[in-house]
């Protein structure tokens, strides 16, 4: 019809239609999130999940064998108890399985909130000075905090595997084999463990809602793919590091 206009229709910014339009439609919920940031209620689900997920991970599994695994995992630290004597490696094991639900509970809780803030402040430095765009904390926290939804569809599904999975099979830090470094033996060198398991599907899915966040808040300048190198270099620099690491202390 002459002189008609095509009108976009709005996303809610009801944080629970934004939760499921991270997953249904990135772009316009982004475009509304750039536009009418809100972080909150994200980073609380993130809370709950991560903190239900490690409950009945201890009810199904334990910190016991939380802690044996790790050590498995760890050559440094596995050598480290080597030198310890039956009484001293006993006192050890108990001491950290006291420490590990303090320190996964305290992560879930305090690191949510935390790193969403963290990550926030790191891309909005990337994207002000890297690419000129206008975007203020707000944003930068609601993008961050919706972005790392696929985490929680990873704890959620994570529940789910630890109900049917045999409990000495189960790595909390890697529940679903979703990196090539979850199907590596012990007997790899932990440095390409390490470095296998940053090829992680949740992670690149996460990257890829980052950039498709950062360009919402000024698609003009900043595009997808722009969006993503940017994200992915600073991903190279701290795989780069974190490996180096690893390889400098196994």
């Amino acid at each position: 019809m002459a002189g008609a206009t095509t009108q976009i229709p709005e996303v809610s910014t009801n944080p629970i239609s934004r939760i499921f339009g991270v997953f249904f439609s990135p772009k316009e919920t982004f475009a509304s999130i750039a536009q009418r940031p809100n972080w909150l209620a994200p980073v609380l689900l993130s809370c709950v999940v991560s903190v239900a997920m490690i409950s009945v991970f201890s009810s199904k599994v334990g910190w016991q064998r939380a802690v044996e695994r790790n050590i498995q995992n760890n050559p440094l630290t596995a050598r480290q108890m080597d030198r310890l004597s039956p009484d001293q490696r006993q006192q050890s094991i108990n001491l950290q399985v006291k420490i590990f639900p303090y320190a996964f509970y305290g992560g879930a809780v305090i690191g949510s909130f935390l790193f969403t803030l963290i990550f926030a402040a790191i891309f909005l430095g990337l994207f002000k000075m890297g690419y000129g765009a206008q975007v203020d904390l707000k944003a930068s926290m609601g993008i961050v905090a919706y972005a790392f939804m696929p985490r929680v569809l990873y704890a959620l599904i994570g529940i789910l595997v630890i109900f049917l999975k045999d409990p000495s099979q189960v790595d909390i830090q890697n529940l679903l084999a979703s990196n090539p470094g979850a199907l590596m033996s012990t007997e790899t060198a932990r440095w390409l463990i390490v470095l296998a398991t940053q090829f992680d599907f949740f992670t690149f899915w996460i990257m890829i809602l980052l950039a498709i966040g950062y360009s919402a808040t000024n698609p003009k300048k900043i595009s997808v793919a722009g969006a993503f190198a940017g994200i992915a270099g600073l991903w190279l620099l701290w795989v780069i590091v974190l490996v180096g690491f690893t390889a400098a202390f196994s």
